[in-house]
């Protein structure tokens, strides 16, 4: 039994070292100084997996994506047999909580009006409006969008959610399905989109959609690009109804150097950065998965192939 990991040599290097300290009886390779006999590899590590290399280890188990997502990932080119786990892990939740309330913060405060001000000099205190007052909704309430709802209840925001399937969550109102989801945008002053990129959320952040969130109100977008109409914000932002927003992702990344974003007064991009795993802390999640599976014991976050996630 080996486990093959693929990535850059910086995490190699973390995630090696980490094995070789604390799982020593794993016999743990990385691509591609260190690979072996792919034969005997039954567990992958990686972000990106094509068909003709899968093909290459006939008797893969389990391929253990390196991220939160897998929209990545060619599920065509992935043997049945395989199961496809995805990374779930204090580093990334962390990461994740750290940059929306970041956003939401610097929207509530007003901080990317008073950063424009600046470059023109101008001294004019803006009211400040209790957060009490406003309400910030998530779509998307898998780990990720309950771990955000959860820290933004400390300053007090009212907090709003929807899913494709029911959620519970305390002090969170909660909405699920198609026929929420207008009830659901209408009370939103600030929209955080961490939705899952499936055929079925491809281009959801849509004019439509737009139009249903209440004038002034503003976007973040943490999940996918391809989420986003492009188009349908320019015009939404132009037209005043939403007043700003946040990207920290887009389509494609990075944009063309003269799309109309990059220059936008009322946008922020930052380049796919708001959470990442980190090898500290994901490494100890996935050996205690594998453990789980070589006992025989049920792993923890596998995709369902059939929703996309």
């Amino acid at each position: 039994m080996s486990v093959l990991y693929r990535s850059d040599a910086a995490r190699t290097q973390v995630w090696a070292r980490f094995f070789a300290t604390r799982a020593p009886d794993i016999d743990f390779r990385t691509w591609p100084d260190n690979t072996g006999d792919l034969n005997d590899v039954e567990y992958l590590v990686s972000w990106q997996a094509n068909a003709e290399f899968l093909a290459s280890m006939p008797n893969l188990k389990v391929l253990f994506a390196s991220g939160a997502g897998i929209d990545h990932i060619d599920f065509s080119a992935v043997p049945e047999q395989v199961t496809v786990v995805r990374m779930v892990e204090p580093g990334i939740v962390n990461g994740m909580i750290e940059y929306t309330t970041m956003s939401v913060l610097a929207l509530h405060r007003n901080l990317l009006d008073y950063a424009d001000m600046q470059s023109r000099a101008d001294w004019r205190p803006i009211p400040v409006m209790q957060a009490s007052a406003r309400t910030v909704g998530v779509m998307g309430l898998g780990v990720l969008g309950q771990a955000v709802l959860e820290r933004l209840g400390i300053f007090g925001f009212r907090r709003v959610g929807w899913n494709r399937s029911h959620k519970t969550l305390d002090g969170v109102e909660c909405f699920a399905g198609d026929d929420s989801l207008a009830d659901f945008l209408g009370r939103c002053d600030v929209l955080i989109c961490l939705l899952p990129l499936t055929d079925a959320t491809r281009g959801i952040l849509d004019e439509r959609l737009m139009s249903r969130l209440p004038r002034g109100a503003a976007l973040i977008n943490v999940a996918r690009g391809p989420h986003l109409d492009h188009d349908a914000l320019l015009s939404a932002l132009d037209s005043g109804h939403l007043s700003r927003a946040i990207l920290d992702v887009t389509d494609p990344e990075p944009l063309p150097p003269d799309h109309a974003l990059w220059r936008h007064p009322r946008v922020l991009i930052t380049p796919h950065i708001a959470s990442m795993t980190q090898p500290d802390t994901a490494a100890p999640v996935l050996l205690a998965n594998l453990r789980r599976h070589m006992a025989g014991e049920p792993l923890q976050d596998v995709v369902d192939r059939q929703r996309g996630y």
